[in-house]
């Protein structure tokens, strides 16, 4: 292809892009997956993006920024509030014909999205993906290991349908480089360093809490096992025994709940947190203890740097690629309690050097904004579209 019908073809891409977004559930500030949709559909409506979202879990029709279509499901057994979609495309298919996307854009490896793929596939229309979850890792936590490599088996089938796979973290992206999963680029996930803010620090909210002669530990996320949660447990343990003046605050709901706290009954548990409360809760804080193996990125790591906070995270997937040990933050070895206590104790135990910590972090997440990260998705959704009228102009030349 010559560079003038190249040129051609970027310039029709842009005119022309509309994506449907596949995803598992679409409740807003259900999880990190649905709040960075959420963050991309803002994007796109500002751009002037036509777009639509299929899923399993939508809001009710006045709580839909872009038309939301509700695909029929079963509840999730090991998650009651996930509900997985029924195999196949019928159910949504006359809907996608209407909307006429030119790609196809999958946040979640469940049925729905793999339909998604395999719709794109038989109907030649471009499909990336996001990979947010890292589904094969969940089977240690339930005792299922002989699962893992059915797990990558079944990832390597739905992703290498793809066009492009963005992947939030280098880590994770070497990861499945190395499981065989092909056509991956590097797309890490931003922050509103306007909405996490140190200066949302608030005594009054401390005050309220009893937390005003403390230094608070924050953990914010679902309250899974998967989150490397029995770490904190362990480690706290260890670290309530050495520093009175500490307190560990958990901010976020799920499953775990009630067997976490049991397991630390001196936390203080403040559930499901969102909005001014959750930006409070962040810059209130002195340390973000953060055990996760999991993340494929770690979004709640960077609000926490925003916030002037200092992570303290396992040197393993997204926080690996976020903090630079020494400098933005502390990493321990994942799933061990001793050196996640003792990285800890080391930011309790010197005020000073926890504050020059938390300027670097602040500094460090202020490099990357919501608006850099998807102006790149943008042009890669265009070069994606491009990439498909030259496929199809060659057919038809090849057919003439």
């Amino acid at each position: 292809m010559n560079m003038r019908s190249d040129n051609s073809y970027m310039s029709a891409a842009r005119q022309s892009v509309r994506v449907a977004l596949f995803n598992g559930t679409l409740r807003p500030g259900h999880d990190g997956v649905t709040r960075v949709l959420y963050k991309l559909l803002d994007h796109l409506l500002l751009a002037g993006t036509p777009v639509e979202c299929f899923s399993a879990i939508v809001p009710e029709d006045n709580a839909q920024p872009v038309p939301m279509h509700l695909v029929p499901s079963v509840r999730f057994p090991l998650y009651p509030d996930y509900r997985l979609a029924l195999p196949g495309w019928n159910a949504f298919a006359r809907a996608l014909r209407q909307f006429s996307p030119t790609v196809i854009h999958v946040n979640s490896p469940c049925s729905l999205g793999c339909a998604a793929v395999r719709y794109g596939q038989h109907f030649g229309i471009p499909v990336v993906a996001t990979y947010h979850t890292h589904f094969p890792k969940y089977a240690t936590y339930y005792k299922l290991p002989a699962l893992e490599p059915c797990g990558w088996n079944y990832l390597r089938s739905l992703y290498n349908g793809c066009e492009r796979v963005y992947v939030p973290s280098r880590p994770i992206l070497n990861e499945l480089a190395a499981q065989g999963i092909h056509n991956l680029e590097w797309l890490p996930h931003g922050v509103d360093a306007e909405v996490f803010h140190p200066r949302h620090r608030s005594d009054g909210w401390r005050r309220a809490h009893g937390l005003e002669d403390k230094t608070v530990v924050l953990f914010a996320g679902r309250l899974v096992w998967e989150k490397d949660l029995r770490t904190l447990v362990d480690a706290w343990t260890i670290l309530r025994t050495r520093h009175r003046d500490a307190a560990l605050v958990l901010a976020g709901d799920g499953p775990a709940r009630a067997e976490l706290a049991a397991l630390l009954p001196d936390a203080l548990f403040l559930g499901h947190l969102s909005g001014e409360d959750l930006t409070t809760a962040f810059a209130s804080s002195e340390i973000f203890l953060f055990p996760s193996t999991t993340e494929t990125f770690g979004n709640v790591i960077l609000e926490a740097m925003a916030s002037g906070v200092v992570p303290v995270c396992a040197d393993a997937g997204g926080a690996a690629d976020l903090i630079e040990h020494g400098t933005t933050g502390r990493l321990f070895r994942p799933r061990d309690a001793e050196d996640c206590a003792h990285q800890t104790s080391l930011l309790l135990s010197q005020p000073s050097v926890r504050d020059a910590y938390g300027l670097r972090a602040l500094a460090r997440a202020r490099m990357q904004s919501w608006g850099s990260v998807f102006s790149r998705l943008m042009e890669s959704y265009c070069v994606t579209v491009a990439s498909g009228f030259s496929r199809t102009s060659s057919r038809h030349r090849r057919a003439a």
